[in-house]
């Protein structure tokens, strides 16, 4: 009777499929999530069990509309691509995004990013990337043995679920795919079609 009576609260609960914050707060911190967000989507093109998703609200547990965040960028493998209006992480094989990326705009708080953190960790994010297009900061966290652990030299870091590189240059981060090519965005890329023609 308990079982019966928790199944229909939980099933009753509404999960919204937004947190009323906008994706982003400056034409910088969009541009690094678009051009991010577009290249992987295009490294997993061809890897129909890798979903990635640009602010979309991840709820990781049934009955607890509360506990949710919306990641700028998450890599989940293991999940089809498809459209989603959030991620229920029950409803997926209970797997939690592996890789998380978060890019800073200078309103962020010590206290959001903390609360980021400890979400993340507790909720079985293997890699966390942040970067900081104002300052040209990166930062990662790679799981271990005790949590999420900081990632001493991000410089020439490869990405051991992606295989994408880091390289920290001015004016700003460059990534790149496994092949050695970079990140480019939608701009870049219509340039070069434009060259070629």
């Amino acid at each position: 009777m308990v079982t019966q009576l928790k199944n229909e609260t939980t099933s009753n609960i509404i999960y919204p499929d937004s947190d009323g914050k906008p994706m982003d707060d400056n034409t910088l911190q969009f541009r690094c999530i678009t051009m991010i967000k577009a290249n992987l989507d295009w490294l997993f093109a061809d890897n129909n069990n890798v979903f990635v998703a640009g602010d979309l609200l991840w709820y990781p547990m049934e009955g607890n509309n509360k506990k949710r965040l919306a990641p700028n960028i998450m890599v989940v493998f293991g999940r089809p691509k498809k459209e989603r209006e959030f991620y229920q992480q029950w409803k997926e094989d209970n797997i939690a995004p592996q890789v998380v990326f978060e890019i800073l705009f200078p309103g962020n708080s010590q206290t959001e990013m903390s609360r980021k953190l400890l979400f993340y960790e507790r909720y079985g994010v293997e890699k966390y990337y942040i970067y900081d297009p104002h300052k040209n900061e990166l930062s990662g966290l790679l799981r271990g043995e005790e949590g999420l652990e900081i990632i001493e030299n991000m410089n020439n870091w490869i990405s051991p679920r992606l295989g994408i590189r880091f390289k920290i240059t001015e004016p700003k981060l460059k990534l790149y795919y496994p092949d050695g090519d970079s990140f480019t965005s939608y701009t870049e890329e219509r340039e070069k079609v434009q060259q070629e023609k």
